[in-house]
């Protein structure tokens, strides 16, 4: 069995400038912080990022000054493309877009799931009815079946997936608590690279296999030290 636990910099050494990489979590919870960390210390920049929202901004818990998820990826300017569900709950996106710094294309979150889904699970596309007759719609292709217009939605891929694991085994094979699963099961097989940032590490045949709710077939390199999460 090949061994991949990394640091947290080696398992983001191949990540460069202008890449695309997705990154699980919703409002900050199930993030990898420790991956958003080792980002903004390499200093790579002009990243395209595929996310739900725009994590938290500074501030945002009274007891925590500073950033959660995204939010951390925002402060520190290293986004040059957000493709997300919903912004709005830092003022960084719309000061970016209003500065022309930063592009943001919002896509609704059931449409976004599912282009992430359709890269991890090899499929051309999905259809849906959500957008048509709107500017959504705009530049898609348009299917009708059965009398009902679908837009053909294509998949979303990235260089790298960003994700976290409340327990992980050596192999990759992977569970989250409680609502930190949210985009995790989906984004990890999703990349060219997927990464687990982990709370705990156990030993591969140490638990039950049913106790891990995602394969470790999909998972490129684990990382030690994610915090347990406080939400």
């Amino acid at each position: 069995m090949a061994n991949k636990i990394r640091t947290a910099l080696e398992a983001i050494a191949g990540l460069q400038d202008g890449m695309t990489i997705m990154v699980a979590g919703f409002m900050g919870t199930g993030t990898p912080e420790i991956l958003m960390d080792a980002i903004i210390e390499k200093g790579v920049k002009h990243l395209t990022v595929i996310c739900n929202d725009g994590g938290l901004p500074r501030g945002w818990y009274s007891d925590y000054d500073t950033p959660r998820g995204t939010g951390k990826l925002l402060e520190a300017g290293v986004i040059d493309h957000i493709i997300a569900s919903h912004v709005g709950l830092t003022p960084l996106v719309g000061q970016g877009i209003i500065d022309d710094t930063m592009e943001c294309t919002l896509v609704p979150q059931g449409s976004l799931v599912e282009k992430i889904r359709a890269n991890n699970f090899g499929l051309g596309g999905v259809l849906t009815p959500t957008g048509v007759g709107t500017i959504a719609a705009e530049g898609k292709m348009q299917i009708e079946i059965d009398g009902k217009m679908y837009l053909l939605e294509k998949p979303l891929r990235a260089d790298y997936s960003l994700c976290r694991a409340s327990v992980c085994d050596e192999f990759g094979n992977f569970l989250c608590n409680k609502t930190t699963k949210n985009f995790n099961y989906l984004m990890a097989g999703a990349a060219d690279h997927n990464i687990i940032a982990t709370e705990r590490l156990v030993k591969a045949g140490e638990l039950d296999p049913d106790t891990f709710q995602h394969s470790g077939v999909l998972v490129d390199m684990i990382v030690e030290g994610e915090k347990p999460w406080q939400i």
